[in-house]
């Protein structure tokens, strides 16, 4: 399935990237959080599944980010490690603008 990641919203103050998907479906984040890394070229260095928490460890071009979802808001968002890597997380958004 193609994905529409174009649209977010970042927080440079928290480090995040909130990642808006009309039709994003929980139970469906595996998929989701997949095409995501494939988009970015990221790679999933550890996973953390929960009953309303989704938690990927992922490596973006040196940059290791946390991937994240949560059922009860049925939101998706990455969030920095290390805040002082917010170009990282500039240049994701910017990057999923151009989809």
């Amino acid at each position: 399935m193609d994905y529409n990641f174009s649209q977010t919203e970042i927080n440079i103050e928290q480090g995040t990237l909130a990642i808006t998907l009309p039709s994003f479906d929980f139970d469906n984040f595996p998929a989701v959080a997949k095409a995501l890394l494939q988009r970015l070229d990221a790679i999933l260095i550890e996973q953390e599944p929960s009953a309303d928490l989704h938690q990927w460890l992922i490596d973006f071009e040196g940059c290791q980010l946390l991937l994240k979802a949560e059922y009860y808001s049925a939101s998706i968002w990455l969030e920095l490690l290390i805040l002082n890597d917010i170009e990282h997380l500039i240049f994701i958004q910017q990057l999923l603008s151009h989809y």
